[in-house]
């Protein structure tokens, strides 16, 4: 069934039933902006279109099946299910001293593999639909309706490869950017990817404005292919290149997980210093969230404290993240499904 997110479709039902393009928007405020329920959105349309609208549009394509709130920080974890009954994680964020984030998926599983990453162990499945990718901030908006918040920054760094599944986020970027649907700018909003460069060549010279993130995790070519499979293909000269050309459009974000005893050495440091400098970019040493079936361990906080400051002396912009969600298994690394999909079904 067709979607409230395929626009050629509601233009189409628009024409048929001689709704005013005025009206057309009051019913796309109702969805998009103002987060009302389906009866309310309906209800901005004239009434003898309403049951031709209510017919050939689906409200959601994805359903709720679980939400696990945190007791510590108030971040919470939306488990979505799908038509086919594959399952999808994203996170609320509802920092005291920012805007309420989303960190959303992109794929149904991953095929880069990364050690330090629990989704990874899933294996690939497919990749999401653009209706699946925005009903994820569609349905969190309702969610956070009567809580009085809205989500302000868009993050892909949930479960799946951003860039592996260009074209489907590149329209959603379209989406959330646009002034007649969600009205983002594109510096409330971040793409993740562990280095595809010519993908992150082409995202760049489309969306400039949206910032781009790079999980680095170590400036040593031959950790980082332990760490990161995908690093055999695309090594790390090759994505520094990438890098000056991006930087072009403002600072790129790094992200650098801290592994005890793998990336955290003085010699993963002057490689970071030497890899990085003359790029203008910030810095995030991400604390690693530990899971189940991983042999790997975090830095504890004063090494990485020590190893920010070092940074930060070096000159580079450096902020260190703490994690969010940690006690319903919502922080970083940890987007995996603990439970078999057929429970859900």
């Amino acid at each position: 069934m067709t979607t409230i997110y395929d626009l050629d479709a509601v233009e189409e039902l628009r024409v048929r039933n001689a709704v005013q393009p005025h009206r057309l928007k009051l019913f796309r405020n109702a969805l998009f902006k103002n987060s009302n329920d389906w009866k309310s959105a309906l209800g901005t349309l004239p009434e003898a279109a309403r049951s031709d609208f209510e017919d050939g549009l689906k409200f959601q394509c994805l359903e709720l099946a679980e939400r696990h709130d945190s007791e510590i920080d108030g971040a919470s974890k939306l488990i979505f299910k799908t038509h086919d009954h594959h399952l999808i994680e994203s996170v609320v964020l509802r920092p005291k001293t920012g805007r309420t984030s989303i960190c959303i998926s992109s794929q149904i599983g991953c095929a880069c593999y990364c050690s330090f990453c629990a989704t990874g162990m899933m294996g690939f499945t497919r990749n999401l639909t653009i209706a699946e990718i925005l009903d994820q901030i569609t349905q969190t908006n309702r969610m956070l309706k009567p809580e009085g918040r809205s989500i302000r920054n868009v993050v892909f760094m949930g479960m799946g490869e951003p860039l592996l599944n260009m074209e489907n986020v590149f329209q959603a970027l379209d989406y959330l950017m646009d002034p007649q649907l969600y009205d983002l700018t594109g510096s409330r909003i971040t793409v993740s990817t562990v280095g595809i460069p010519q993908a992150m060549d082409r995202f760049t010279e489309m969306y400039p404005d949206v910032h781009l993130a790079l999980s680095l995790h170590s400036a040593r070519q031959e950790v980082r292919q332990r760490l990161m499979p995908q690093a055999r293909v695309y090594p790390l000269e090759q994505i520094r290149d990438t890098l000056l050309k991006a930087s072009a459009h403002g600072k790129v974000m790094i992200e650098y997980l801290m592994l005890a005893g793998v990336n955290d050495r003085e010699e993963d440091f002057q490689a970071l210093e030497k890899y990085l400098k003359g790029i203008p970019v910030h810095i995030n040493l991400i604390p690693f969230n530990e899971y189940a079936g991983s042999n790997l361990r975090g830095t504890p906080l004063s090494e990485r404290k020590a190893f920010g400051e070092k940074l930060k002396v070096a000159g580079f912009n450096t902020t260190l993240r703490y994690s969010m969600g940690s006690d319903i298994a919502a922080a970083c690394g940890q987007l995996v499904q603990h439970k078999k999909k057929e429970s859900l079904i």
